[in-house]
């Protein structure tokens, strides 16, 4: 059966992913941190794509756009035609600028969402829409002020401040298209948010109710509040039981490529020339990619087409150290990092002994980790035995980072 044909949608989200988390301190842009196994954007896209039919707009750093394609379509199943990445500018609202300028011509209405709000429920983005649709030009979910406020000059307390007139700012903040496109025309100087830029437009801000899970992840603390609200609640158990620290993960992969392809071979991350090279995407290296299904699956974060398929363009040709390389960053954004891999490739040719060594050093180095790798062949059977093919099983340790 052909997917269904999704109706234009009138609404567009731009989910703003381009931050660099500085004060997130996680070695990698904020939006692709880990919080439970999936990054941020993940967890933000969830709450996009269950609310109101949007198109969707994720701006993401220049470097990483390939990796947010690759998520938002994913979490976006038959919705992934109304998805566009497009790279973020230096600051936040150059970012939202090139978000607007891929939104589709038939939209009316614009949310735009900061990634950071993770947990936000889609709910909010209801009630954001429902201001727009009954009249209002922007529209911005809001939290009353719990806290006492106190006015201070340097180390010394100057006064109370009245909470009862203040609210705390959340995201997706609501637009019609045109009220927005016209202040970021306008714009002469960078705004904290996009709000407060279209009412120094001369535009009228609405609020709506906001939401405590839409909490933005700025801080290391912020991030153990999201992985704590989204940690299944602990079972009761009769008597307790010892926890093990630091469980690690199991994870085995394979990768069959047929002899055939163009240039020289490579295998386990070496040329071998004289030899037929093998098909593929990429450079056909059943080794290196079965090592990369082993690792991704260990992690659960899906397999090698995940991450480096056919509309990877920039992955054409690559080579076992690009494809190691970024499945090791891939892990220790989620919080792992690799124990050990084995790997056991059948072929009949190329004889593996005299460079087996070699290859463990070329793989371990890309991975920063041990790989140990063993070479047999199958008697003839099969078309590894018959050389047509080469097939490779590989079994990865990984243990919190």
């Amino acid at each position: 059966m052909s997917a269904p044909i999704l109706p234009v949608p009138r609404v567009a989200v731009i989910v703003v992913a381009a931050g660099s988390g500085t004060r997130l301190a996680a070695g990698a842009p904020k939006a692709f941190v880990g919080i439970d196994g999936r990054s941020v954007l993940s967890h933000a896209l969830d709450g996009v794509f269950a609310a109101p039919l949007a198109q969707v707009v994720v701006v993401a750093p220049h470097d990483r756009v390939g990796d947010a394609l690759t998520e938002t379509r994913q979490i976006a199943g038959a919705r992934h035609d109304l998805v566009t990445v497009v790279a973020g500018g230096d600051t936040r609202q150059a970012s939202v600028a090139a978000g607007l300028a891929a939104v589709w011509a038939d939209v009316e209405l614009v949310l735009v969402h900061d990634a950071a709000r993770a947990l936000t429920p889609p709910e909010v983005f209801a009630r954001v829409i429902a201001a727009l649709d009954v009249g209002a030009d922007a529209a911005l979910p809001v939290l009353p002020v719990i806290d006492t406020l106190k006015r201070v000059d340097g180390d010394r307390v100057v006064e109370a401040v009245d909470r009862a007139p203040l609210t705390a700012a959340q995201t997706p903040q609501g637009f019609r298209r045109s009220v927005l496109q016209a202040a970021y025309a306008g714009a002469a100087a960078d705004f904290t948010d996009d709000a407060a830029l279209v009412q120094a437009a001369g535009h009228e801000v609405v609020t709506v109710g906001g939401d405590e899970r839409a909490f933005k992840i700025t801080t290391p603390g912020d991030l153990d509040r999201a992985r704590r609200l989204l940690a299944p609640a602990a079972t009761p158990t009769p008597a307790p039981v010892p926890l093990t620290i630091g469980v690690p993960r199991v994870g085995v992969g394979t990768d069959v490529h047929a002899v055939g392809g163009e240039g020289a071979l490579w295998l386990a991350g070496l040329e071998w020339p004289g030899e037929s090279a093998l098909s593929g995407h990429s450079d056909g290296d059943a080794v290196a990619h079965a090592i990369v299904d082993a690792l991704l699956s260990a992690a659960g974060l899906g397999d090698i087409g995940t991450h480096f398929g056919v509309d990877r363009p920039e992955y054409a040709g690559a080579h076992a150290e690009a494809f190691l390389a970024r499945t090791r960053a891939l892990l220790a954004e989620a919080g792992w990092r690799v124990g050990n891999v084995s790997v056991q490739v059948q072929a009949r040719r190329p004889r593996f002994a005299p460079r087996r060594a070699e290859a463990e050093r070329v793989l371990s180095a890309a991975l920063g980790a041990p790989v140990s790798v063993a070479a047999t062949t199958t008697d003839g059977l099969g078309f590894t035995g018959s050389g047509e093919g080469v097939q490779a099983f590989a079994v990865a340790v990984i243990v919190p980072a």
